[in-house]
């Protein structure tokens, strides 16, 4: 194998350095609030802990779970996240498919209502008054609707689908297969990449929304995570201080505070690694044509 050259060997390195503390200063924040939510009530009021938990103290994660609205906001949170992902896809996919053929009649004024919609913003107001109007207020819909098509997920799937070989579509359409047909059972198994792509960008958008419910939401009972996440933040002296005694000398504020951001963002971590060869796949070859 041919010497690769001091220069680049010292190239290689440097990104190596660079990479490792890009993703030290991602990851350790993390895993300090996860060893707060981990450690001794008094070592978190010293404020000795940094990366790694003193005292392991599972107090304020049996507080967080023992709590109905937990639950509730839990319940919530996966359907929203769930119906909205499956429809959102749905209608990312079924819009992309058409826009991606240079034959498709009015393709290019729909393709510019979506750029325009990128870059230019009802406002809240007219959000909230068409919300209204449409009789969604303060239901689970007013948090689906919203997010329904994001267009830049739109432009990665149309993408994808300029670049499938049309070789393939042909054949089917010379053996009579309709256009959904060829889409369902020929173009779809080919683009699991761009569709778990298309998966993970929704539901994680759908998982920490949090603008949505707080303007259109006022039942407690269909409020999500996020906004329960919130509540718990703003609030855990006041919930502290309506314990027993021998709660309170258990729990600390920061730990609570701390248990309660990771039982809100755990459940999202454990999918992200099952799609994760695909995520990066789709997102590369969509973002190029060819």
């Amino acid at each position: 194998m041919r010497d690769r050259g001091l220069g680049n060997r010292l190239f290689d390195a440097a990104n190596v350095i660079v990479l490792t503390v890009i993703g030290l200063i991602c990851l350790l924040p993390f895993l300090h609030v996860l060893a707060k939510s981990l450690s001794d009530q008094a070592a978190v009021m010293a404020g000795k802990v940094t990366f790694y938990p003193l005292g392991l103290n599972m107090g304020a994660f049996e507080f967080v779970f023992g709590k109905s609205r937990f639950f509730d906001a839990l319940q919530v949170t996966l359907f929203v996240t769930v119906i909205g992902t499956l429809l959102s896809m749905a209608i990312t996919i079924m819009a992309a498919y058409p826009l991606s053929k240079p034959e498709f009649r009015g393709r290019k004024p729909i393709l510019l209502l979506y750029v325009f919609s990128m870059l230019f913003y009802g406002g809240i107001i007219p959000g909230y008054i068409l919300m209204k109007g449409l009789g969604l207020l303060d239901t689970v819909w007013a948090m689906i609707i919203p997010l329904l098509v994001v267009p830049f997920n739109l432009f990665v799937c149309k993408t994808f689908f300029e670049g499938l070989p049309e070789s393939v579509e042909e054949s089917a359409k010379m053996d009579g297969a309709s256009n959904f047909r060829i889409l369902i059972s020929i173009v779809l198994p080919i683009s699991l990449p761009v569709v778990a792509t298309l998966g993970i960008f929704y539901a994680v958008g759908y998982w920490n929304n949090y603008f949505h419910p707080l303007i259109y939401i006022n039942s407690v009972s269909l409020k999500p995570l996020q906004i329960y996440l919130q509540d718990v933040l703003s609030n855990t002296e006041d919930v502290l201080a309506q314990q027993p005694e021998d709660v309170r000398l258990r729990l600390s504020p920061e730990g609570l505070r701390a248990a309660a951001v990771i039982a809100t963002v755990l459940p999202i971590l454990l999918v992200y690694p099952f799609l994760q060869k695909y995520f990066v796949h789709g997102l590369t070859v969509g973002s190029v044509k060819g």
